[in-house]
């Protein structure tokens, strides 16, 4: 499927079929397109919503998750948003989580999958080889279960960012934040329903990250996805949808 993204008031987003609002957050070098599936599966029967994250948009000073969740906030407080449901992979996990931790009121429930916030072995807070395209392929695949699941199309659009001056520095920045603030301590606090559906062969956030998720979170529940890397819904698309749904139809049992 096409997505279309629509902009309004300096917002870039998706917004996808009526219902329930279902709100989902991509990773650092993540995307829109992350979620096509997802979006596929769900629009039926919710409404599908996506910002694209201004990771490479904010003053460099100011580039940390915390400021991002700012942003969010924002974001939420413009289209009107209350009640949601709301999904997270890697720093869109850590993101969703800083949203919770203030705002708990406005969330129905919570998704995580391969997210940020306790522990994360991401590209090292450095691209000490960033012109070499093998390496940057190399890091890339390292991020799935199937390294082909790195497509050409991928790879080329990590390379191009961490051969952007700019870009790769805001990268490297927001990497740091992240590694730097842990969530451990307000983890407790969060009532919330949370659905872990993890992969079982993750190597960015491994799946002892997940079992102390379930361990600091009082509601959470995990569901572990087999062959499958730090980005289910792009690698196993049909069983992270079906597990999603599964999460989603247990909130109104």
């Amino acid at each position: 499927m096409e997505l279309t993204i629509k902009e309004d008031k300096g917002f870039k987003y998706i917004d996808e079929g009526t219902g329930e609002v279902v709100l989902m957050l991509h990773g650092l070098m993540g995307a829109l397109s992350n979620w096509e599936d997802t979006v596929s599966e769900l629009k039926e029967n919710y409404r599908v919503v996506i910002p694209m994250l201004p990771i490479y948009d904010m003053p460099i000073i100011s580039t940390g998750v915390k400021s991002l969740t700012k942003w969010f906030e924002k974001f939420v407080k413009h289209l009107k948003l209350d009640n949601f449901v709301l999904i997270g992979n890697s720093l869109g996990g850590h993101v969703a989580l800083m949203y919770v931790a203030e705002h708990q009121n406005k969330v129905k429930a919570l998704v995580l999958t391969g997210s940020s916030g306790l522990y994360e072995n991401s590209f090292g807070g450095s691209f000490p080889r960033r012109e070499s395209y093998d390496y940057i392929k190399e890091k890339v695949e390292f991020t799935f279960y199937d390294p082909k699941t790195a497509t050409k199309e991928l790879v080329d659009e990590v390379f191009e960012t961490v051969n952007n001056k700019e870009r790769v520095i805001k990268t490297i920045a927001m990497a740091k934040s992240a590694i730097r603030h842990n969530m451990a301590k307000e983890l407790p606090n969060m009532k919330i329903r949370v659905g872990l559906i993890w992969g079982k062969n993750d190597k960015i956030t491994p799946p002892e990250v997940a079992e102390e998720f379930l361990e600091l979170l009082p509601n959470a529940e995990l569901t572990w996805i087999d062959q499958c890397g730090h980005a289910p819904m792009m690698e196993q698309p049909l069983q992270f949808n079906q597990h999603l749904k599964a999460f989603l139809n247990k909130l109104d049992a």
